[in-house]
């Protein structure tokens, strides 16, 4: 080919530019994902682990001492309001009975011939007077006996599980000693936590949160902050909180493992993408590419903030809304024709 004919191809392409032809305008539109700029709250989530328990508990004993002679539940069993749970060696207990009675008889009988000899002007009213206060005494310890003897035995107070046993059969115990610790489930579910002191300042009673569970992998349960401790546990340094949490139709059980945490809704949001959407990051300097309307990906200089988990603060460069792409942003260049993979 001589020089004319170099010229003449060359001249073509020039032409061809100049009347804005692009060179890459037969290029296919790269495939990418991307994710929307959204607001997170500024303030760091407080992170807890706790353990799950009843509302309410009760610490069950009998009214009297003595020796126990059965329990009937194990820890873990579930149990029903009026159910049997333990009983006491009924012998001292039925002997203490016979013996009240016994003497409520006797006053009675007493009081009876007293009244007969009062007839005959045989016993004055001041002896008869006396033998109705000595009924009436006697009648008295009679119902504290039987009332005792109803009490040696141990009762559900209503539909709940047993949380502890602290105590065995043939075992003796005092008056008002627990035997069994019963949580009543129909009160609801809570979970107990602690915290730092430079977390406990920043909660409040009344603020949500979020619990998820070990034995129900994917499941994000509500839950509010119910209580919290004035004082630090002397053991630990720590506060106790506890939190109500709502089951969702979740069977739970006492002891669960339970991972809390709790945002404040009322700080200011800040704009957050993924971090995988950043590209040339140094320092607070990044680039990200964002996506418009025209499906053109566009490279934006941005500055970024704090780390969120696995997202990060972007203070500025983009809107709430933008679209940055998150998966093929390392293979694009400014203005590149693209593809949105998952249709956002």
């Amino acid at each position: 080919m001589n020089i004319r004919m170099y010229a003449l191809v060359a001249a073509a392409w020039l032409a061809a530019c100049g009347n804005g032809a692009d060179p890459a305008a037969g290029k296919a539109a790269a495939p990418v994902r991307v994710a929307v700029v959204e607001t997170a709250p500024a303030a760091e989530a407080l992170r807890a682990v706790g353990v799950l328990a009843p509302a309410d508990e009760v610490r069950l004993a009998f009214k009297t001492g003595g020796v126990i002679r059965a329990i009937h539940v194990e820890p873990g069993d579930r149990v029903h309001g009026g159910q049997l749970l333990a009983t006491l060696a009924d012998d001292e207990v039925a002997a203490a009975v016979a013996q009240a009675q016994a003497v409520a008889d006797k006053a009675a009988r007493d009081f009876e011939r007293g009244r007969a000899l009062l007839a005959d002007e045989v016993a004055t009213r001041e002896q008869v007077e006396d033998l109705e206060t000595a009924r009436s005494v006697a009648n008295a310890a009679l119902r504290t006996a039987l009332f005792n003897a109803r009490h040696a035995r141990i009762e559900a107070p209503g539909d709940g599980v047993v949380l502890r046993r602290l105590a065995e059969p043939d075992e003796l115990v005092g008056a008002g000693q627990p035997v069994l610790v019963v949580g009543n489930t129909g009160g609801g579910w809570i979970v107990r936590a602690a915290l730092t002191d430079r977390d406990i300042v920043r909660l409040q009673a009344g603020s949500a949160a979020e619990v998820t569970i070990d034995a129900y992998p994917g499941r994000r349960f509500a839950a509010t902050v119910v209580e919290i401790a004035a004082a630090a546990d002397p053991l630990t340094g720590t506060y106790e909180m506890k939190l109500a949490v709502d089951p969702q139709g979740a069977r739970f059980v006492q002891g669960l493992v339970a991972k809390v945490v709790i945002t404040d809704g009322g700080a200011p949001g800040v704009a957050v993408v993924p971090i995988t959407a950043l590209l040339e990051a140094d320092g607070s300097a990044a680039i990200v590419f964002v996506v418009g309307d025209g499906a053109v990906a566009r490279r934006v200089a941005v500055q970024t903030g704090r780390l969120l988990g696995e997202r990060i603060e972007v203070v500025s460069g983009l809107s709430l809304g933008d679209r940055v792409v998150t998966e093929g942003a390392a293979w694009l260049n400014d203005q590149d024709a693209v593809r949105v993979l998952d249709g956002r």
